[in-house]
């Protein structure tokens, strides 16, 4: 293959959102409306896009009730759910380099300016995800 390993896995997560809808489907299979409602700042486009680019990947698998009205759900395949972990390891560095950040960030006071305080945490920040093996609805 000649390609680096870490770019092979960065190539398959890469998009602003395919780690949160990935991390939101490791809580269990999701309709396309209720990713996007807990997604409020992604577009209804992006959104589908990627979900499209996971279900290529084989990470995330389609399920279409074949209903009218449709009714399709979205989760973590089999071999999705070896990226459970991997999103994990990436949410802890994400929160150490955020924390890291506001370290570092110089922080420029007026002489009548409150102490600031650091900003708020990612949304997986303090949560450990158990990794379970998602069950198709019947």
């Amino acid at each position: 293959m000649g390609e680096c390993p870490i770019d092979a896995t960065l190539s398959v997560i890469d998009g602003r959102w395919k780690g949160t809808i990935l991390w939101r489907l490791f809580d269990g299979p999701m309709r396309t409306a209720e990713l996007r409602r807990s997604i409020p700042e992604i577009t209804e486009r992006m959104l589908i896009r990627h979900l499209h680019d996971l279900v290529e990947a084989g990470i995330i698998d389609r399920h279409d009730a074949g209903t009218v009205p449709p009714c399709v759900h979205y989760s973590i395949s089999e071999y999705g759910m070896t990226l459970g972990p991997v999103l994990q390891v990436l949410c802890d560095w994400g929160r150490t380099h955020m924390q890291h950040q506001v370290k570092k960030k110089p922080q420029v006071r007026s002489r009548a300016a409150a102490p600031t305080r650091p900003a708020s945490p990612p949304s997986c920040a303090g949560t450990t995800r158990n990794v379970r093996r998602n069950v198709s609805p019947a």
